[in-house]
């Protein structure tokens, strides 16, 4: 049986590897659909949570490399996962085996700060329970039950605040980093640096492409077809350039 292409995943702050499900059953059946996860949560939740950037690329990066075929592959994330991607795109590239596209969503990209934080000093992770709750619905995506239930949000708090650490202790490693691989970036209208969505050119020396889609930061969620379009569109590209 030949091996298909693979689709790789990366979850935002949080997340695991249920966050994507909702790709899951469109996405071509002719595309391998891999959602990762770091520790701490979901099939790895007995692992120890991670709090440095490098250790979280490198643990994505192992793990896209043990799993690689003899096919093209994609990498795809959302929000923390597009920050990451970026890093493990990179790393990739070292060895030879890049993906042959980067599509991130949620993000502008390392080094735009949300306007409403520039002048904040205390970070995410470092928050007391009431304004990290207050973050959290401010972001979305966090179902209301766990911020009320105080044994569900007891185990939710430690993941987001080990994932904000991971991207607030050192928020602009990427300074530098341009990819051989195309970026295609994605984001919702309402997020308030969808505007700098092109500051994520900078990071390629090859094609890049954006859009805006209707929505909040989990726009993704009531996009599921157009998301599905664009990550199949880009292994088509692929297909003709050969």
């Amino acid at each position: 049986m030949k091996e298909r292409c693979q689709l790789f995943l990366l979850h935002f702050a949080g997340g695991s590897c249920y966050s994507f499900d909702f790709l899951k059953k469109q996405i071509d059946p002719d595309i391998e659909f891999i959602p990762l996860e770091i520790p701490g949560r979901g099939k790895r939740f007995r692992e120890e949570l991670l709090k440095n950037k490098k250790s979280v690329i490198d643990d994505y990066f192992n793990q896209i490399s043990n799993l690689r075929n003899n096919q093209p592959y994609l990498i795809y994330g959302h929000s923390m996962g597009a920050t990451i991607g970026l890093s493990v795109t990179e790393k990739m590239e070292s060895i030879e085996d890049p993906p042959c596209h980067l599509v991130v969503s949620g993000n502008p990209g390392p080094g735009i700060k949300e306007c409403n934080r520039s002048k904040e000093k205390i970070k995410r992770y470092l928050m007391k329970d009431d304004d990290f709750k207050k973050e959290l619905r401010k972001l979305g995506g966090v179902p209301e039950e766990v911020l009320q239930n105080d044994e569900l949000y007891k185990f939710f708090s430690p993941i987001m605040r080990a994932d904000f650490e991971v991207l607030e202790k050192d928020n602009f490693s990427e300074e530098g980093i341009q990819l051989k691989t195309p970026i295609y970036a994605l984001m919702g209208s309402d997020e308030e640096t969808s505007g700098k969505i092109s500051n994520w050119n900078a990071f390629t020396s090859k094609k890049f492409t954006s859009e805006i889609l209707e929505g909040n930061h989990f726009f993704i969620y009531n996009h599921t077809e157009k998301i599905t379009r664009v990550l199949e569109k880009c292994f088509e590209v692929l297909v003709l350039q050969n």
